[in-house]
């Protein structure tokens, strides 16, 4: 069993990538902390030439007041760039990370999408990546300047009074007891609170894609019911996370006010002691001094206890975009092309076995021959395996076992785009994207001339309900369609069909959507279309495949039965009672 790497380092894969930034950043947060644990010690001075000998040296606190401008104008230009290597490196790896997703999701196999909701994917590649990108960025921002300000400011407190420096490192560790508490609790809880927000996500998704349906069926209160049991959920576990993320602050805080205090009271106890104009005292300037990086050094508690729990939110996040991009793609693809001519097509399935779920039994001893130009539709009740065919023609999936040939090559010996670009495929189901009807149709022939565009529109019927558009071919359609008929957009998917005309045709349900009339003219389109061409029709109207070549008649993943039309009538099978059963 491959041993799963730990999140932060498959992070600090795509880091990597952006060594220079990372250097630039660390480089001038060293040095913008060292800037900002200077001005403390000028601080000190100016304070100690007010107070020494009685006199105030003014020429002195001048020249120090100078240099502190200097620096602090210094330190705002250093960190000013520091935060541009911040957020190059921040967004540049959230480019990265999308992009991989999105890449992989071209790449895996169609049993992915089947399994998964696609709200949740959605929020994988979109709310995941933004929380990444916040506690990313955070990070950069707070975590690495508070380390190198903690190991500053306890440098120069040592230096200044090593006894009273031990009074604030022996309160340190509370700190981080604290910090550690939270970010054990908080992660669990966040990563809890991202799946919620991608099962919600999924949902809301589901419900606006079937609007209308809900509304025919009157289910409008339990969808919305359903949604606030979700909704309930991921108040909860988005209050759990925030609630156990927002006590580290305080008592951090409260750890950081004990440690100014005693600072205070031991600093005092010393500047009394030994007094501040004698010759190695611990002067008001110094106090002042101590105080400040006391301050300071507790300071970046706070903050990185905040940057902890936040990086909890963003590394459960990452975690999951991240396995998303670690997903098993499809099996390596093939170097050799298909190229089927017209006239060919000769495809055979060999004791062909498949199944979805490996516990349920499908397909199995599938086999079937077919003929150059020959037209085969397969007909059969609901889950019979019909489609799954044709999942497997087009090697959606592959088969468990046997093999599937086109002109004596297997399919899985030759490269998925050469195979699927032989066949010109029409479903149930239409695609449609955000553009022109132009350009939806040309999708498989993007260099086609406004000529052919027309005539594959006029064969598909589709050339009149075009020119009714506003702007015709140029009419801008929105996301699967928009507002076209159901009927329309089919017509559309035909279109685009009729334009390619490949040598091999898979028809899946492809005139459920059309008026009978059109269908009639449809239907003879394809058959001019099909001429020639080795084709598959999948259909519940079995008016439709009487002039088939060969029909299959499918039952629980066998083929029960097979002939022409009027063989299978004649052997009053189960063909038989189908045909009859619509025809009364």
């Amino acid at each position: 069993m491959k041993t799963k790497t730990p999140t932060i380092k498959r992070v600090m894969k795509y880091l990597a990538k952006y060594k220079i930034y990372m250097i630039m950043s660390l480089v001038l947060a060293l040095v913008t902390v060292a800037g900002q644990l200077y001005i403390p010690i000028l601080q000190g001075r100016a304070i100690d030439n007010i107070v020494s000998e009685g006199n105030v040296n003014f020429e002195a606190i001048l020249k120090i007041l100078i240099i502190i401008l200097i620096t602090v104008g210094i330190v705002a230009l250093l960190q000013w760039i520091m935060n541009i290597c911040n957020n190059k490196i921040t967004y540049a790896v959230i480019k990265d990370i999308r992009r991989d997703a999105f890449e992989k999701l071209q790449r895996l196999p169609v049993k992915y999408a089947d399994s998964h909701s696609t709200g949740d994917i959605v929020s994988k590649v979109i709310s995941d990546v933004d929380q990444f990108a916040d506690g990313l960025l955070m990070g950069f921002t707070q975590f690495f300047t508070g380390v190198m300000t903690i190991a500053g400011t306890l440098f120069f407190m040592v230096s200044l009074n090593w006894k009273i420096a031990l009074v604030v490192v022996g309160l340190t560790p509370l700190s981080f007891a604290v910090a550690a508490f939270v970010a054990k609790k908080t992660y669990n809880m966040f990563m809890e609170q991202s799946k919620t927000r991608g099962e919600q996500t999924g949902f809301i998704d589901e419900m606006i894609g079937n609007e209308k349906i809900l509304q025919a069926y009157g289910r409008e209160d339990e969808s919305t019911q359903a949604f606030d049991e979700i909704n309930k959920r991921l108040q909860k576990c988005s209050l759990r996370a925030t609630f156990f993320s927002s006590i580290t602050n305080p008592s951090t805080r409260f750890v950081n006010n004990v440690v100014y205090a005693l600072v205070c009271l031991t600093g005092a106890f010393a500047v009394a002691a030994t007094g501040s104009l004698t010759a190695g005292a611990f002067t008001v300037g110094n106090l002042s001094a101590f105080l400040s990086y006391a301050n300071q050094y507790t300071k970046p508690f706070n903050e990185i206890s905040g940057v902890v729990t936040e990086l909890q939110n963003a590394l459960a996040c990452a975690e999951r975009i991240l396995n998303l991009i670690e997903e098993e793609p499809m099996s390596d693809d093939a170097t050799d092309t298909l190229v089927v001519k017209d006239n060919e097509g000769h495809i055979t399935l060999s004791d062909v076995a498949f199944s979805y779920d490996k516990e349920k039994e499908l397909i199995k001893d599938f086999n079937l021959d077919v003929k150059p130009g020959q037209r085969v539709a397969i007909v059969g009740p609901t889950g019979c395996g019909k489609t799954t065919v044709i999942n497997l023609l087009m090697r959606f999936y592959d088969v468990d076992e046997g093999s599937i040939k086109v002109e004596g090559k297997d399919i899985r010996s030759v490269t998925r785009h050469s195979l699927r670009a032989n066949y010109g495929m029409v479903l149930q189901e239409t695609w449609l994207k955000s553009g022109t009807i132009k350009e939806n149709i040309i999708t498989g022939k993007p260099d086609a001339t406004d000529e052919e565009i027309i005539e594959a529109a006029k064969a598909a019927h589709a050339h009149g309900f075009i020119k009714r558009l506003p702007d015709g071919y140029d009419t801008v359609i929105g996301e699967d369609g928009g507002s076209l008929s159901q009927g329309q957009k089919q017509l559309l998917c035909i279109a685009r069909v009729m334009l390619c005309l490949p040598p091999m045709l898979i028809l899946d349900e492809a005139t459920s959507s059309i008026d009978t009339r059109t269908e009639m003219k449809i239907q003879e389109a394809f058959a001019r279309l099909m001429k020639g061409r080795t084709s598959f029709i999948v259909a519940h109207r079995l008016s439709t495949i009487q002039s088939a070549d060969i029909i299959l008649v499918m039952k629980n993943g066998n083929i029960i039965e097979q002939g022409s039309h009027e063989e299978l009538l004649k052997k009053g099978g189960f063909y038989s009672e189908l045909y009859y059963s619509q025809n009364n």
